[in-house]
């Protein structure tokens, strides 16, 4: 853990602050960062024996193609996988033929990291939920009654203002316990200016665990500040900047965030199945380095895998999966994550995450994807989905 240390321009969506995304782009708030360099005093330097077993390079096959995919998800009982774009509609892929779902397109703001940002199905697959920022910018949790063919009876779960247009987070996961996790990111503004990453009393730099079937939801009574005076119930984990990605392990329900950095650091923290009310250090902390020295972070968990931002392109991680299917034997049980501007994808063993290889590359990767088999998939802004296959 780190040590509760007491201490002391609006970024673009899918970039650190320091860094810029490629002229071209305009991506929502992900996360990019350039070729790995694992933080020397936090973990060991990648070693050859971590890719023993891993294939040379990935395979990358286009799938699809889309005006800037951003989020991907599955349904229970369905062949079809879910794209969102970020200008707000959802769409099915089954084969050769694609459906639109659902069509936001209205009434999205068009702001750099705004827009449809996340989606997600209930486990029993009748209820789907969209996470996306309106014209004024307010971030909405919305769900849809889902036959397999339209999307009716919509409601709004939740709501949050947000104080500026970045940092928005927008990554929506149904946990191994059911209930539904929220990624927000701090608000935005550079350095967190309203403290938010720390304060229990707001919803900013959390990622929040509810049951959505409820009116309007159910705070599950196992949820780690759900008695904690001050503090908002909702709050699963705290102490982010902008968790644009995270996801479960299929096989040990473990949490795995990619958190975009600030100025120098990307990082990935990992947290075991059920471990609520960890504190993972913003804004006292940028990756595992002290950033702000009046800033206290009680008792902050360090993340397991760092990287500098800058370092070959790098600016901002994308979070992906811990890969589970079948169709890759030497990738099993290892971590796949990438950076957006560098556009490398690692893989990392989970039981020791530090030793890390590159396995591929995507260029603007966006968002990682996961198929009811476990097998994986990669997005890009500039438009294709692919999937990830064996050499």
């Amino acid at each position: 853990m780190r040590l509760a240390l007491p201490t002391a321009v609006l970024v673009t969506a899918l970039t650190a602050c320091s860094a810029a995304p490629p002229a071209a782009v305009t991506p929502v708030q992900a996360t990019p960062s350039s070729t790995p360099s694992v933080t020397a005093s936090a973990m060991p330097r990648a070693s050859a024996g971590a890719g023993e077993g891993l294939p040379a390079k990935l395979r990358f096959t286009q799938i699809a193609q889309f005006d800037k995919p951003v989020a991907f998800a599955v349904r229970k009982g369905d062949d079809a996988v879910y794209i969102a774009e970020q200008g707000g509609r959802l769409h099915a892929v089954k084969g050769a033929r694609t459906t639109m779902i659902v069509d936001l397109s209205a009434e999205v703001s068009k702001g750099n990291e705004q827009g449809l940002l996340g989606v997600a199905f209930h486990p029993s697959g009748k209820w789907l939920y969209l996470d996306w920022t309106d014209a004024e910018g307010t971030t909405h949790v919305t769900e849809w009654a889902f036959d397999g063919t339209t999307a009716k009876q919509r409601r709004d779960v939740l709501t949050q203002d947000q104080p500026y247009a970045n940092h928005n987070g927008g990554q929506l996961a149904f946990g191994p316990d059911g209930y539904l996790y929220i990624g927000l990111g701090d608000g935005g503004g550079g350095g967190d200016p309203q403290g938010n990453g720390q304060k229990l009393t707001t919803w900013l730099g959390k990622i929040l665990r509810i049951d959505p079937r409820g009116e309007p939801y159910v705070v599950p009574e196992d949820n780690p500040f759900k008695d904690t005076r001050g503090a908002r119930p909702e709050i699963w984990a705290y102490g982010l900047r902008n968790p644009w990605r995270f996801s479960f392990d299929k096989e040990t329900g473990d949490l795995w965030i990619g958190d975009v950095g600030q100025d120098s650091w990307e990082e990935v923290d990992h947290e075991p199945r059920g471990r609520g009310g960890r504190n993972y250090g913003w804004n006292a902390f940028e990756g595992d380095r002290p950033f702000d020295q009046g800033v206290e972070a009680e008792a902050a968990v360090e993340p397991v895998i760092t990287y500098q931002l800058g370092e070959g392109g790098s600016c901002s991680v994308i979070a992906g999966y811990v890969y589970r299917g079948t169709k890759i034997p030497g990738l099993r049980g290892h971590f796949l994550y990438g950076d957006f501007c560098a556009g490398w994808i690692r893989a990392a063993p989970v039981d020791d995450p530090a030793r890390t290889v590159e396995v591929g590359k995507v260029e603007q990767l966006s968002s990682f994807g996961q198929g009811n088999d476990g097998e994986l998939y990669a997005l890009s802004l500039q438009g294709p989905v692919y999937r990830v296959d064996a050499p």
